[in-house]
């Protein structure tokens, strides 16, 4: 496949909520990309994009100039905090690919894009997953390692928790 991996920018919003709607899996509920707009757990990961301490990175594909995948972090608190919180300086990431171009490194390039700018300002990310998604395989293999005592019932009643990469260990 023949795509490019830059910067996200306050353009990119748009494809973010499309890339939370995968990442989220509402497609397997019957849900719209409106419904993770309106959802108060799942829009702080895209409401607002181009924070201060936002970060990330879309994969373009390059024939027809059309996002295809993304990977970023937000620093959510205490205050308002996600559903991978681990402390007020650690960001949370989420990253997707559209159905079509999973499979084929896209993810694992977003990783590592993503992973080198992160290390520079942060000691760590968090995430959260559900143990059975696939990309449990590609997080492992980057370093994570789930957090003791994470383990919860998710949204959609299946066992979901966090994972965090300490860049002191990577």
């Amino acid at each position: 496949m023949d795509y490019s991996i830059r910067l996200l920018t306050l353009q990119d919003e748009p494809f973010l909520w499309q890339m939370l709607y995968e990442a989220a899996q509402m497609r397997e509920e019957g849900k719209t990309i409106q419904d993770v707009m309106i959802h108060p757990d799942l829009s702080k990961y895209v409401k607002g994009w181009g924070r201060k301490d936002d970060l990330g990175f879309v994969a373009i594909y390059k024939s027809s100039n059309q996002p295809v995948g993304a990977a970023w972090i937000r620093l959510l608190t205490g205050k308002n905090p996600g559903y991978g919180y681990v402390d007020d300086s650690t960001p949370e990431l989420a990253i997707a690919t559209l159905p079509e171009y999973r499979n084929q490194g896209i993810g694992t390039k977003l990783l590592t894009h993503l992973l080198a700018a992160a290390k520079i300002s942060y000691p760590c990310i968090s995430l959260t997953v559900r143990s059975t998604n696939p990309a449990l395989h590609l997080y492992k293999r980057f370093g994570w390692q789930v957090v003791p005592n994470s383990e919860t019932i998710n949204r959609v009643g299946s066992i979901s928790f966090k994972m965090k990469l300490d860049f002191n260990y990577t």
